[in-house]
C-alpha cells in the first residue's frame, strides 16, 4: 500500500494544493461578505499559499529540486503558517493568552537562523513544529470560539472544521521529515508510513478536504441566511452533497487517467530499458570475449606449450613474441604465460612490471584449467577482467595457461555521458564504476559488519551507506538514494560481477502531469458551473423574498387604505387621492367636486334587523355607487354610514346632477324586504381651499338636506372668498 501511495504522490500533491486553493477562495468570499470580521482574509491567504506550496511540491517532484529552490518552498511554507496563526490570533485576540504579533518576529529570525547554520531540512523542521502546529492548532479553536456565534447547522460545520484543523496541526506540525535530533528521529515521515501503510501528504490532502468542504458549508449557510428561503436552503444541502461527490468522481477519473498514463510510459520505460540493458551488457561483453578469444588462441599456439615445456631458448622467444602481439591486438593491460605451478614464465604489458600476485591469484587458484573474471586493483585503484586458458604440452597433458588481463575503465569512460544513472558492482554490491562519482566505493546494498570489514581491506575507505535498501534484482521498481527507479541488472562474463542502470522516474511523473493538468480543467470548468449556478440561485431566492416583500408591503398597503367591509377607500386612503386631485385641479384650472352621502335612519336599520343586515346594506349601496361612477371617480368610505365623492372635472352643478342620479338609484334598490334612501351634500372646490374646509362645507349641505327631510341633495355655497372675488 505506501508503495503504491509513493508512487501517487505527485497527484496527491495536486488534490491536496487544490483543496487548500479551495479553502482559500471560499474563505476570500466571506471575507468579502463579512467586512467586519478581516480574520477570514487571514485564513484565505493561508488557503491560496498552501495551495501554491503543495503544488511547488508538486514540480520539485516532476522537475527536480535543488537547494535554492527549495528555499524558496520552506519560505512559501513558512508564510502561509503565518497567516493561518495570523487566523486564530486575531479571532482570539480578546483573550490576555494570545500573543501579539510582535511573537512572530523570534519565530521567525530562530527559522531563518537554523536554515543558515544547521540546514534547510531542519529549518523546514523548525517551521512545522513552531508555526505549523500551534498555528493550525490556535485556528481550530479560534473557530469552535466562532461557533457560538453562528446560526445551529453552521455551528456544527465549524465543529468539523476545527477537528479538521486540529488533527491538521498533528499531521502537518508534528510529522515531520526524519532528522538526527528528537523528536524528528521517532515521529517522521517513514516512522509514519511503517506504522500506517500510507504517506502523510495522503493524509493531509485528506485533511485539506476535509477542512475546505467543512469552510464551504459555513459559507452556504451565511448565503442561506441572507435570503431566508426554503429553497435556496434546501438547494445548498443538495448542492453541497452533489459537489463533494462530484469532485471525488472528478479526482478519482483524473487519479484514473493519470496512472493510466504513467502505466502506458512506464511500460515503455520498461521496454526502452531491456533494450538498454541488453545493448550496453551485449558490448561490454563483447570486449571481454575479444580478450577471452585472444587467450584462447594463445593457449592453443604449439608455440605456447613448447614454451613452457622448455622454459627457455627459442621456444621461450617465440612464444614471449607471441604474447607481445596478442596482448597489443587485445589492448591488454597484461599478458603472462603460467606453468602447471602458477608461476610466470612471461609476461607482457604495463602490469609486467609489477608483481602480478594480487591480480593473478584467481589465475592461480585455477591452475591449469583456466578461468575468467573482474579482479579489483587495490594500486590503480581500477577494476580489471582476467581471462585464462589452459595450454597443452605435446602429449596433450596440460603444462600450464596463458593469461590476459584486460582494464574496464575505456568502458567506463564511454559510459560517462550516459543520460542515466549505471553502476558496476562486485559480488557484495560495492560500486567500483559509475558515472555518478560520489557512488563509487559505497555499498548498493545493505552489508552485515563483518563483510563490510573484509571490503574494507580490499578497497581501502569504504562509504558503507546504502544505496537501495535491498539487494538489487532485475526489472524491478525500487528506491533508489530516496527516488522512485526502475532498475535492470545483468551479469557480466558469466560472473558474480553485474551491470545496473536506472531509468529515473522523474519523466514518468512528467507524463502523468498531463493527467492532472486535465482533471484541474475539469475540475475549474466543473466549480465555475456549480459556483455560477448557486449564485443564480442565490439571486433568485433574492428576487423573490425582494417580490414576496414587495408583494406584502402592497397587500399592507391595501389593507391600511380598504375599508375591509365594502371594499372601498377608507379616510387613509382619501388623504392621499383628494390632496392630489386639488393640485391638478389649481394646476390645470379644472373643476372639482366632493359629494358627502349618508344613509337615512341608517341607526332604525340596525336597531330592527341587526348589525349583519346593516352591513349588508353598507355593502350593497357601496356596491350599486361604485357601478354607477366614472373611472376617474372616487369613492370612499367617511365613516359609519357616510360615504365619501371626489368628481374630478366636475362643476357644482354637474355634481348635483350625478347627485340626484344616485338618490334614485338608491331609491329604487332594495336589500332583501328592505328599502334605504340616502341624503347628499355638495361641495365644489375653490382654487386654493384648504381640503379640511371643502370637506367641511360638503358636511354642511349634506345636514342641510337631512334637515329639510332626507332623501334630497344640498349644495354649498362658495367660500367667502370666493364670493368676495364675484362680486
Amino acid at each position: 500500500m505506501a508503495t503504491f501511495l509513493n508512487d501517487q504522490l505527485d497527484f496527491i500533491f495536486f488534490f491536496y494544493g487544490l483543496a487548500f486553493l479551495l479553502l482559500g477562495a471560499t474563505c476570500w468570499a466571506i471575507a468579502r461578505r463579512r467586512t467586519d470580521e478581516r480574520s477570514w482574509t487571514m485564513l484565505a491567504t493561508f488557503g491560496l499559499i498552501h495551495g501554491v506550496t503543495e503544488w511547488l511540491d508538486l514540480s520539485a517532484l516532476i522537475l527536480g529540486d535543488t537547494p535554492v529552490y527549495s528555499a524558496v518552498r520552506i519560505s512559501v511554507m513558512t508564510a502561509s503558517f503565518v497567516f493561518l496563526a495570523g487566523f486564530g490570533r486575531m479571532q482570539m485576540a480578546d483573550r490576555s493568552w494570545v500573543p501579539g504579533r510582535w511573537i512572530y518576529l523570534p519565530i521567525l529570525g530562530l527559522i531563518a537562523l537554523i536554515a543558515h547554520f544547521v540546514g534547510l531540512t531542519e529549518a523546514g523542521i523548525a517551521s512545522r513544529y513552531t508555526l505549523g502546529f500551534f498555528g493550525a492548532l490556535g485556528a481550530g479553536l479560534a473557530l469552535l470560539s466562532r461557533a457560538r456565534r453562528l446560526s445551529a447547522s453552521a455551528q456544527s460545520y465549524a465543529r468539523v472544521a476545527a477537528l479538521g484543523l486540529a488533527l491538521y496541526a498533528v499531521a502537518a506540525g508534528l510529522i515531520v521529515p526524519a532528522a538526527p535530533f528528537w523528536p524528528a528521529n521517532v515521529v517522521n515521515y517513514a516512522a509514519f508510513t511503517g506504522l500506517t501503510g500510507v504517506p502523510i501528504q495522503f493524509v493531509r490532502g485528506l485533511l485539506a478536504c476535509w477542512i475546505a468542504l467543512a469552510v464551504w458549508a459555513i459559507w452556504g449557510q451565511q448565503l442561506a441566511s441572507e435570503v431566508s428561503s426554503q429553497s435556496f436552503s434546501a438547494y445548498l444541502r443538495k448542492q453541497f452533497l452533489w459537489t463533494a461527490g462530484m469532485m471525488f468522481l472528478i479526482l478519482l477519473c483524473g487519479w484514473a487517467l493519470t496512472e493510466r498514463l504513467g502505466e502506458i510510459y512506464r511500460h515503455n520505460v520498461e521496454i526502452e530499458a531491456a533494450g538498454d540493458i541488453d545493448l550496453l551488457a551485449s558490448r561490454f561483453a563483447g570486449e571481454l570475449h575479444t580478450a577471452d578469444a585472444l587467450a584462447r588462441t594463445m593457449a592453443g599456439s604449439p608455440s605456447t606449450g613448447e614454451a613452457l615445456e622448455r622454459r627457455e631458448g627459442p621456444a621461450l622467444a617465440r612464444a614471449r613474441a607471441l604474447l607481445d602481439l596478442h596482448v597489443e591486438a587485445g589492448g591488454a593491460e597484461g599478458g603472462y604465460l603460467l606453468d602447471a605451478n602458477g608461476a610466470v614464465v612471461a609476461a607482457a604489458g604495463e602490469l609486467a612490471l609489477r608483481p602480478p600476485a594480487d591480480l593473478l591469484a584467481a589465475a592461480r587458484e585455477a591452475g591449469a584449467g583456466g578461468s575468467a573474471g573482474f579482479i579489483f586493483d587495490p594500486a590503480t585503484r581500477a577494476t580489471v577482467y582476467h581471462t585464462s586458458r589452459a595450454v597443452a604440452g605435446a602429449d596433450g597433458r596440460p603444462v600450464g595457461a596463458a593469461a590476459l588481463v584486460v582494464s574496464v575503465e575505456a568502458f567506463a569512460k564511454d559510459l560517462e555521458g550516459l543520460n542515466r544513472p549505471y553502476y558496476f558492482v562486485d559480488p557484495q554490491g560495492v560500486v567500483v564504476m559509475s558515472n555518478l562519482s560520489d557512488s563509487l566505493y559505497r555499498t548498493l546494498w545493505p552489508l552485515n559488519p563483518e563483510a563490510q570489514a573484509g571490503l574494507s581491506g580490499r578497497y581501502g575507505t569504504l562509504d558503507a551507506r546504502p544505496i537501495a535498501r535491498s539487494e538489487i534484482r532485475d526489472s524491478v521498481w525500487t528506491e533508489i538514494d530516496g527516488a522512485r527507479e526502475y532498475v535492470r541488472r545483468r551479469f557480466i562474463a558469466g560472473a558474480d560481477w553485474s551491470l545496473i542502470i536506472l531509468k529515473p522516474t522523474r519523466e514518468i511523473f512528467a507524463t502523468r502531469f498531463v493527467g492532472i493538468v486535465i482533471t484541474l480543467l475539469v475540475t475549474v470548468v466543473a466549480l465555475m458551473y456549480l459556483l455560477g449556478r448557486e449564485r443564480w440561485m442565490h439571486e433568485d431566492a433574492q428576487r423573490r423574498a425582494q417580490s414576496e416583500l414587495q408583494d406584502l408591503a402592497r397587500d399592507l398597503n391595501i389593507k391600511a387604505t380598504t375599508d375591509p367591509l365594502t371594499g372601498l377607500y377608507n379616510r387613509l386612503r382619501l388623504n392621499d387621492i383628494l390632496p392630489h386631485e386639488m393640485a391638478r385641479a389649481d394646476r390645470a384650472g379644472s373643476a372639482l367636486s366632493v359629494v358627502m352621502y349618508d344613509i337615512d335612519h341608517f341607526k332604525a336599520i340596525n336597531d330592527s334587523f341587526g348589525h349583519a343586515t346593516g352591513d349588508k346594506v353598507l355593502a350593497a349601496l357601496s356596491r350599486t355607487v361604485e357601478g354607477s361612477l366614472r373611472a376617474t371617480d372616487h369613492l370612499v368610505r367617511w365613516g359609519g354610514e357616510e360615504f365619501l365623492l371626489i368628481l374630478p372635472d366636475t362643476d357644482a352643478e354637474a355634481a348635483r346632477h350625478v347627485a340626484e342620479k344616485l338618490r334614485e338609484t338608491i331609491a329604487d334598490m332594495r336589500v332583501g324586504d328592505i328599502g334605504v334612501t340616502s341624503s347628499f351634500g355638495i361641495a365644489g372646490y375653490a382654487p386654493e381651499e384648504p381640503m379640511a374646509d371643502l370637506i367641511g362645507r360638503a358636511d354642511k349641505a349634506l345636514y342641510r338636506a337631512k334637515a329639510n327631510g332626507r332623501n334630497q341633495v344640498a349644495v354649498a355655497s362658495p367660500p367667502r372668498s370666493r364670493r368676495g372675488a364675484q362680486a
